[in-house]
């Protein structure tokens, strides 16, 4: 079981910028994923960005070049540095885990992005 703990959302305004963090703990495989999502109102759950075990990195067009995504193996933690955000990034943001044929959720963490 992994245990995931989000942190970081809030209210902010249009052009402004926000960190969410993501801390995973409990039976952490040495290989996994970890990546962000996010829930509209009435919109089904989407990729916003993902790292890989190896570094690499993918995200969603419509946050590429504002949104970037981080790790951290020595503490388990994932982050993601949003700037320029606007009203159409407001949505629940989830952390997620993926190992070898494991996959886990976050909580979720609110963020509204309004003047």
């Amino acid at each position: 079981q992994v245990h995931l703990v989000e942190s970081g959302g809030g209210l902010v305004q249009p052009g402004g910028s926000l960190r969410l963090s993501c801390a995973a703990s409990g039976s952490i495989g040495s290989i996994y994923g970890m990546g962000w999502y996010r829930q509209a109102p009435g919109k089904q759950r989407e990729l916003v960005a993902y790292i890989t075990n190896s570094y690499s990195t993918n995200y969603a067009a419509s946050v590429k070049g504002r949104f970037t995504i981080s790790r951290d193996n020595a503490k388990n933690t994932v982050s993601l540095q949003m700037n320029d955000l606007k009203p159409e990034d407001t949505a629940v943001y989830y952390c997620l885990y993926n190992g070898l044929g494991d996959e886990y959720w976050g909580q979720g963490t609110q963020v509204t992005v309004s003047s």
